[in-house]
């Protein structure tokens, strides 16, 4: 198969599907609308795991498991929640096959063993959660519960794209009890602001903090908090989610604690959470027409040594040397991998590393023993230098850390700059058309003026960002009176 990709401006959608495949990110499966995550893709969403389970357990939270399936009955005790995933539900029915008596070697569903009662195969897990919750709370004692678990969900998607959306994906869900609203609503922003740390932080993804309107929140919330992210075509992509779900599961639970005061009140309830859609958003934030671009905090391999060659003699000189490379850039932790297949020549291996995002790449020739030297090529650049052996592993080091800075600086400056003020609904489509990104437009807060601009343009209100200043203006749509703007754009 050909590495060469199809150009961004070309087909953006193109380049992102070859993308994934080629840089053996992940691949479909023989089940529609699911993916095999490969290794090295896999290694890139472990470092996430890595980072936010470290986050995570650092504001208090520990892991558990809870079941995959969910009875019918419980998933329905919470109306707008059921109502919300019900379209993307898949549902067993029954527990057991036989053989087809038509058709030899063939099975069907034995038609006896239906199941009493029908379960979902968890789209989310709030309704199995706090169906157990009941039997953990009685008193204020018991609070607050703070648990999150890493796990996988299934919702039933037409419209399938690796990462992106898929019928199945892998997650992470917390869910957390509390003894008053204000513990909650901070419990909420907390966990949205760890969420913007990480994407800034280690991801280099700028973010706008911001809450959802009422019909973009999730199902059963009574606030969602989020952080969006700007691709490089333009598209806005939720990056994650925190709920404030207020005290509508807790009711439809009927989990009760005893307060300090003696008396019986329903508990206050979060949930959050980021998925291997991330992986989408890494790949389509950084990535160029040459493959894959990874900040090296999430580099699998953060440096690669290729060793230059011709005889057995030359690559035992060049070997010794670079193990020694690998051994002082290791006792810094940085990943390093030596690459001495002789499957693949010095070229092959450099287009390959190039394209799944290899931070730096160190060849190391003959030549270069008897200079001292190393060629040390940055990806995020694509440019080279000679660096002095001596000097090698600080210079590494640098630039490990001013390359993790200079991506998250490139994509600052993108989404900064397709950031668009508008004041008129011609001003409005003019930009979504053109320029595209986020437009910051006043509204009137009306789910019928939300729905119509979403009708006529297909853009969506991506989040009321939590720093708008206060701005008496006018809808761009409707001409009503306005108290601020809200971010507008199309997305994945």
């Amino acid at each position: 198969m050909s590495k060469k990709l199809t150009s961004r401006a070309e087909d953006y959608s193109k380049w992102y599907n070859e993308l994934v495949v080629k840089a053996d990110l992940a691949e479909n499966s023989a089940v529609r609308g699911c993916m095999v995550i490969k290794p090295y893709g896999y290694a890139i969403w472990e470092k996430m795991q890595a980072e936010l389970d470290r986050m995570f357990k650092e504001t208090g939270h520990q892991n558990a498991y809870f079941p995959l399936f969910v009875p019918k009955s419980l998933f329905e005790a919470e109306e707008k929640n059921a109502e919300g995933f019900a379209k993307e539900c898949a549902i067993v029915t029954h527990y057991r096959l036989q053989a087809d008596p038509d058709k030899p070697g063939k099975l069907r569903v034995d038609p006896e063993a239906k199941l009493e009662e029908e379960l979902i195969v968890r789209p989310t897990s709030e309704a199995i959660i706090w169906n157990t919750y009941r039997n953990w709370i009685q008193s204020y004692r018991d609070l607050p519960i703070l648990i999150n678990q890493w796990a996988n969900v299934v919702r039933w998607e037409m419209r399938t794209r690796l990462f992106l959306r898929t019928a199945e994906f892998l997650w992470q869900e917390g869910h957390t009890a509390h003894q008053t609203k204000a513990e909650a609503m901070a419990e909420a922003r907390l966990m949205n602001n760890v969420y913007a740390t990480f994407a800034e932080n280690f991801m280099a993804i700028p973010v706008v903090q911001g809450v959802k309107t009422e019909s973009e929140r999730f199902a059963g919330a009574d606030e969602t908090f989020c952080i969006e992210a700007l691709m490089q075509d333009g598209k806005a992509l939720q990056a994650g989610t925190s709920h404030f779900l207020g005290q509508n599961f807790a009711k439809a639970f009927d989990v009760k604690f005893a307060n300090k005061e003696g008396k019986q009140d329903y508990v206050w309830a979060t949930s959050w959470g980021v998925s291997t859609r991330l992986m989408g958003a890494l790949i389509m934030t950084h990535s160029d027409d040459n493959g894959l671009v990874l900040p090296p905090s999430l580099a699998p391999n953060q440096v690669v040594i290729v060793p230059i060659y011709k005889s057995e003699e030359e690559f035992a000189a060049v070997s010794e040397v670079a193990k020694g490379i690998l051994s002082d850039l290791r006792a810094k932790g940085i990943t390093v991998k030596f690459d001495d297949r002789d499957t693949q020549r010095p070229g092959a291996k450099f287009a390959q590393h190039e394209l799944q995002g290899v931070p730096l790449r160190i060849a190391i020739g003959p030549k270069d023993l008897e200079n001292g030297t190393v060629e040390l090529a940055r990806r995020d650049t694509l440019t080279k230098s000679v660096v002095a052996l001596n000097d090698l592993t600080s210079t590494v080091e640098s630039l490990l850390k001013e390359i993790q800075e200079a991506l998250f600086k490139k994509a600052l400056n993108f989404r900064d700059s397709h950031i668009t003020e508008v004041n008129s609904f011609e001003e409005f489509k003019d930009v979504l058309e053109n320029k595209t990104g986020f437009i910051s437009a006043h509204w009137d807060g009306t789910n019928d003026t939300e729905e119509k601009i979403k009708e006529l343009t297909k853009a969506t209100i991506r989040c009321i960002p939590l720093e708008m200043k206060e701005e008496e203006g006018v809808c761009v749509y409707s001409g009503k009176p306005s108290k601020g703007r809200v971010l507008f754009a199309k997305a994945y």
